[in-house]
């Protein structure tokens, strides 16, 4: 990436996103980010992420149904509040107390909206993912670099909390990192959705049909059902 623009060969086919493209419901917004990219520049290097599993989360008082899995559910905090400002923002938070994961916040500034990252292919950089990967003890197959969203976290090189409220649309810098999204210029029209993973509760049953992937994609993540999901 140079001066904002994405020169990277995977890009064709993909336009950056704007944050008007972000500003629906997760539940909508989630399934177009699907084989989207997201690339980070860091001092170690640039990685390209083709996304292939995400889940749908809504903040307090979003949507016609309460979303008793969300960070947002009870309003704003110290640990979510980036999920409350502005779309296409990334939420980077530290899932128990090892992995920071990522999420792009959606809808309008105020509503604690997000889409949880969950797995994705490396198509430019993979060198750059396995060794951020290998630093932290843990070595994978192509295929495991981002498979899953500890994993993906990992490998785009963004750490909770210096990277927490990055902008992957304007670009802007944030430490060390920068983030770009870019989306599909056509969605993809063959999607499929399901419970979201190790939720607990209602809000990881049928209930809450909020994870969407793509069919047969090699890289996205075992399902794993939540304490008391049935």
């Amino acid at each position: 990436m140079r001066d904002g623009t994405v020169v990277s060969a995977v890009g064709e086919g993909h336009h950056p996103a704007a944050r008007e493209e972000l500003a629906g419901l997760p539940v909508d917004v989630a399934p177009r980010l699907l084989g989207g990219l997201l690339e980070t520049t860091l001092p170690d290097g640039v990685v390209t992420v083709r996304i292939t599993e995400v889940e749908a989360y809504h903040g307090l008082g979003s949507g016609d149904v309460a979303d008793p899995g969300s960070h947002a559910r009870m309003g704003p905090t110290a640990r979510n509040a980036t999920m409350w400002g502005e779309a296409g923002h990334l939420y980077v938070y530290l899932s128990h107390g090892i992995h920071s994961c990522v999420n792009v916040v959606c809808g309008p500034a105020g509503r604690g909206d997000g889409v949880l990252l969950r797995a994705g292919q490396i198509v430019r950089g993979a060198d750059v993912a396995r060794r951020r990967r290998e630093r932290r003890g843990v070595a994978r197959t192509d295929r495991d670099l981002a498979r899953g969203p500890g994993r993906l976290g990992d490998a785009m090189g963004l750490r909770h909390p210096v990277h927490d409220g990055i902008d992957a649309v304007a670009g802007e810098p944030r430490a060390d990192a920068t983030a770009r999204l870019l989306l599909r210029d056509e969605p993809l029209a063959d999607v499929a959705s399901g419970p979201r993973v190790g939720v607990a509760g209602i809000a990881g049953t049928a209930a809450y049909p909020w994870r969407f992937w793509i069919p047969g994609d090699p890289t996205v993540s075992p399902f794993r059902a939540g304490r008391g999901a049935a």
